[in-house]
């Protein structure tokens, strides 16, 4: 019996500290998911009517799971404090949909790029044969990838010279910026979606031993 109810508080310290380190990785994993989408190039980028709807998909299942690891994490700590097998089922049962979502997220990270990098450069595209079209217009969205990417135009910088940002030596091809931006950021996305979901299972099995641990104490009582 000593030795059961000794296990049970290492497992149940080990989950509570799980569930504080899973809290903070919540969190990381929200400011991550909002600074790819608000700040930094992406940002510059999106900030027209236009925006690369099929690239943020992967970012806001991100950003949603982020914020149920927060909420998790917490409930989680309450459960294992009170060793309340409902509280540690519903904890097993959210981390199941978190490890689904940060699946997803990174199974979409790796498997999308080439559309998410297609969607971007459709953008610069339609701005690019507008501008060249209308060569008075002020193409605001032409200009914001400009300054972003710090590139100029795509075979040629001749035609959106005036767009392009002073001070340019040699003029980068604007598509080749955008397929390098969007493969390392989706990058990223993959890995840390792929990393929670590694995290979640070690979050799962602590609360099935806990919650076997408590019902095994109860029944021997």
């Amino acid at each position: 019996m000593g030795h059961l109810r000794g296990g049970m508080r290492c497992i149940k310290f080990l989950l509570f500290a799980f569930n504080f380190v899973f809290w903070l990785a919540g969190l990381a994993v929200i400011a991550f998911g909002l600074w790819l989408r608000f700040g930094g190039v992406l940002g510059d980028l999106t900030s027209e009517e236009k925006s690369p709807e099929y690239f943020y998909m992967g970012l806001y299942v991100l950003v949603g799971a982020g914020a149920l690891m927060m909420t998790v994490g917490f409930f989680g700590c309450c459960g294992a404090v009170r060793e309340s097998q409902c509280l540690l089922g519903a904890f097993f049962a959210c981390l199941l949909v978190i490890f689904a979502a940060e699946v997803t997220a990174g199974v979409f990270a790796f498997i999308g790029k080439k559309v998410a990098v297609q969607e971007v450069q459709a953008i610069y595209k339609e701005a690019y044969d507008d501008y060249v079209m209308d060569m008075g217009k002020n193409n605001k969205t032409l200009i914001q990838f400009h300054t972003a990417l710090q590139c100029c135009g795509k075979e040629s910088a001749i035609e959106v010279k005036p767009t392009c940002p002073e001070g340019i030596q040699v003029p980068k091809n604007c598509l080749d910026e955008i397929q390098n931006l969007i493969n390392s950021n989706l990058h990223l996305v993959g890995i840390v979606g792929i990393a929670i979901a590694g995290i979640t299972i070690f979050g799962m099995i602590f609360s099935m031993v806990l919650c076997c641990a408590i019902r095994n104490t109860r029944d021997m009582l």
